[in-house]
This record gives structure tokens, sequence and C-alpha cells, in this order.
């Protein structure tokens, strides 16, 4: 078997399964060895950590489940703060509202390290106001409560119209609002979509923020609505022809081509023949004598070169590249 084909460089496409939704708010929840989103139980009795004063939950989840169906806002105090956000309550409510959805601190997470003492000042100076908010996330079996000052910005009942005007093959505009490890959220002007790591690039995608920054305007494809959940599914590489419908024809076995290096592993390089489409050159194939080499001795990311094609997969959108370019 050609060693080329013995290569799993590339993960298989994430389907659109639960799995894209279980990371939502995940940043915020991933710190949950040193703070809790969780509204405490009256039962527990026990002190939020950090600036999060102990005391019960006190949740109306019939009125919580109002508000959230019906897209209202809703003036709540904040009584508290972590690391992730700040905690509010009020009229029969409390929860929590995540630093990304915070109008004057959506790209602090961006710029601070989640241990820096300024974001403890700057979600301190908090303490005390009066938000204006809409509940994002109503959980009564998981006592969580999410709220967001960003949501609030839209008129109330603006989510529930644009979910049912929405449909699949849509193109929207929005505005990106936070960027994860695992994807790219979107506020449509009312609800707020996600565009998984998986769909924003035909190729390789390191993080994120490679593809995405914050506060930038983007044109998206709607994948998937989730009226029931008000989750929308986007993609960006999906506005665009897949590179890889025409790769066999335009790129053949032999042919020296232009790449940059785009990343540089253990294993080899990948690099960038044209947008959406990358390549593998394998340590094999750095080396004429065939002698140990460490990829990062002999090139960088962003390097220009001249690689020769030893094989064009489109099915399993896989290329292969060698440095050797004597011979052709």
């Amino acid at each position: 078997m050609n060693k080329y084909n013995q290569m799993h460089y590339e993960e298989e496409p994430i389907p659109l399964d639960e799995s894209w939704w279980t990371a939502v708010l995940a940043e915020e929840e991933e710190q949950g060895n040193s703070f809790s989103t969780r509204i405490q139980p009256a039962t527990e009795n026990k002190p939020l950590p950090n600036h999060s004063p102990s005391r019960p939950a006190h949740v109306d989840w019939e009125r919580a489940h109002n508000i959230y169906t019906n897209d209202e806002t809703v003036n709540l105090q904040v009584f508290g703060y972590n690391r992730g956000g700040l905690l509010v309550e009020g009229d029969g409510l409390q929860g929590f509202v995540p630093l990304s959805h915070l109008i004057g601190l959506a790209g602090e997470k961006s710029d601070l390290d989640q241990g820096d003492p300024r974001i403890g000042h700057l979600l301190s100076s908090y303490v005390g106001r009066i938000l204006r908010l809409k509940v994002i996330e109503c959980e009564p079996e998981r006592g969580r409560v999410v709220l967001s000052e960003r949501a609030a910005l839209a008129e109330p009942g603006r989510r529930n119209q644009l979910l049912d005007d929405l449909k699949t093959g849509d193109h929207v505009y929005g505005i990106v609002t936070n960027i994860t490890d695992f994807g790219v959220f979107v506020d449509l002007g009312g609800v707020e979509g996600l565009i998984h790591v998986s769909e924003l690039s035909w190729g390789r995608v390191r993080h994120p923020s490679d593809a995405a920054s914050l506060g930038e305007n983007v044109e998206a494809y709607v994948i998937q609505v989730d009226k029931d959940r008000s989750r929308v599914a986007l993609s960006l590489k999906r506005l665009r022809q897949n590179p890889w419908d025409t790769a066999e024809a335009r790129y053949q076995t032999d042919m020296v081509i232009d790449v940059v290096i785009t990343s540089v592993v253990p294993f080899g390089a990948f690099a960038c023949l044209e947008e959406g489409l990358d390549g593998l050159i394998h340590i094999s194939e750095m080396s004429k004598s065939g002698e140990k080499i460490n990829p990062r001795d002999i090139m960088t990311e962003g390097q220009k070169l001249q690689v020769r094609v030893l094989q064009v997969d489109a099915s399993r959108q896989r290329l292969g590249l060698s440095l050797d370019i004597e011979e052709t």
C-alpha cells in the first residue's frame, strides 16, 4: 500500500447532530473546577466561588420559561461575578450572564487571559448595576438560567420571528460575537448562530480565530435551524465552491507547483495550494537520503516553496506532496 494512503492527517467532517451544540457556552462551563455557572440550589447552601455571595436560588421557573419562550426583555441586578461572567437576580429570577454576552466586554475574553486580574476589575464594576437582558438558556433540570445583554438589543419577539423566517439554504449576515476552540458565534440580529470549525473553510483551520475576527461582519450559509432550541447552524465554506470538486483535473501526479507552508507538525508539514485546498508533505518526502529529520529544522510556517504532486484523492480530500522535484 502506498505510504500516502496510510496517512490520516485530516479529521472527517463533523455531522450535523447534537454534538454540535454540546459545546455551546462550553468555555464558561469549562472553568467549573474553580467556579460554577449553575445556580446553587437552596439545599446545597454553598457559597459561590470568587466574588459570588452565598445565597439560595430564587427562580420562578414558569416565569423564566415564559420570558424565554416569548423572547422578552427583563431588568435584573448584578449581585456577583466570577471569571466567566456576572450573576444577576430580581423579580423571581436568578441567573448567569457570560462574559461574551456583555455589550461592553464581549471582546475582552480574547484579549485577556482568564486569570488576568483585570477581568475581575472589569466585572466588579458591574456589581449593583441593573442590566437589560434576555433569557437565552432556561434549563430547570440543571438549575440553569443563562441571560444575554447583547441579545436584549433586539426588540422583543425578534428571535422568534427570525427562527420562523430562516430556512436551510438562506444567506444571512451577522456580526462575530465570540470565537471558541470549536467554532465562531454570529449574532444575526436577535438569534445567535454557530459556525462550527469544520464549516469555516474547505481547507484545514488550525483555530477558528484564523478564519474570523471579533466584531467582523460576515455572510453565512444556513445549514440547519432548530426552532425548539433556538439554534442555527451556519457555514462559511458552503458559500464557495468546494475546490476538491475539480482538484483531480487541475493537479496531476508529478506536477510541480508553488505552495505556502501553513503548519509544521512532527510527521511533516501542511501546505496550501489555494484557498481551501491543502496538501501534506510527509516527513519521508523531505529528505532524499531517507535520514530522520525534524520538519521544523528545514521549514517554517508562511514559507513559500515548490513541491511535486504525489497523489490527489479528491473523494477523501487528501493530497500528497514531496520536496523532491529534481526529476520533473
